[in-house]
């Protein structure tokens, strides 16, 4: 299975990178975040062409994530299945070819301190609530923009950002709590060097700087982790023309069989079409 995770920023302004991405690359599953639409918004008659189902939790103008994948996506599920209703479509799981697959997208929190802050520190903590009601001891991935570079190496200047949002030692305990719960960071399982990165700032000359941050991740538990066999950022995809300011991340993993499904590709039934 070949995994992937973009956050897009905006499948509208991005449609035409995203359908060469699909067809160069030929992903089992992409996650995408920040879809930034309704799903009635989603380009699914053109993933449908490419062979791609797409199960879709959208939001006009802000947020939103879908799960693309060439076989049927069962069991979908939209946002964290708790009583908190933020009306924010962060979150969609599904399962694809015996795995579970969630694609997250962590709130940035603004400014430390704000309120969006306070939400973003809240939401790691309902996401890991979530993950307490899934087995640890199954196939499940979470893929997505995280909004936090774990550690030191996953930044380029980790001084000049530890007092952000994207670094703070507050949003670092939360994402490690909810990789307590038993999530292996699969990249890191194939290069533990530094200077690595999936984000660069727009602004600054901070992609030709490689000025960047490492906070789009694909987090696997045990069992599906210890399958991995590849994993890599795809930096040429935030060259170009009117580029996501995230690079997609690209894992694979030895299911020890094929993945296949059966019928024509499309929306995912009753579950890809609504929100």
């Amino acid at each position: 299975m070949k995994l992937a995770t973009w956050n897009v920023n905006s499948v509208r302004a991005r449609k035409d990178r995203l359908l060469r991405w699909l067809e160069t690359h030929r992903p089992d599953v992409l996650c995408l975040q920040e879809i930034k639409g309704n799903a009635e918004d989603f380009p699914t008659s053109e993933t449908t062409a490419l062979g791609y189902y797409a199960a879709v939790h959208g939001q006009k103008g802000w947020n939103g994530v879908a799960i693309l994948s060439l076989t049927e996506p069962q069991a979908v599920e939209r946002g964290l299945g708790d009583d908190t209703d933020d009306g924010h479509a962060r979150l969609i799981s599904a399962d694809i070819g015996g795995v579970r697959i969630a694609s997250a997208y962590v709130p940035n929190g603004q400014g430390v301190g704000s309120d969006k802050w306070m939400f973003k520190l809240a939401w790691l903590k309902r996401l890991r609530a979530w993950l307490d009601r899934q087995s640890p001891l199954a196939p499940l991935a979470v893929c997505g923009d995280f909004n936090v570079a774990p550690e030191e190496r996953d930044v380029k200047h980790p001084a000049l950002w530890e007092k952000s949002v994207l670094f703070h030692p507050e949003a670092r305990q939360g994402l490690q709590h909810v990789m307590d719960w038993g999530l292996q960071d699969v990249f890191r399982r194939h290069h533990q060097e530094g200077g690595l990165y999936s984000w660069w700032d727009y602004r600054m000359l901070a992609f030709p700087k490689n000025d960047g941050l490492r906070i789009d991740l694909v987090l696997a538990t045990a069992p599906l982790a210890e399958r991995s066999t590849a994993a890599s950022i795809d930096r040429d995809e935030r060259k170009g023309v009117q580029p996501s300011d995230h690079a997609p991340v690209i894992t694979e993993f030895d299911l020890g069989r094929p993945l296949s499904g059966s019928g024509a590709p499309g929306t995912g039934g009753s579950h890809a079409a609504s929100t």
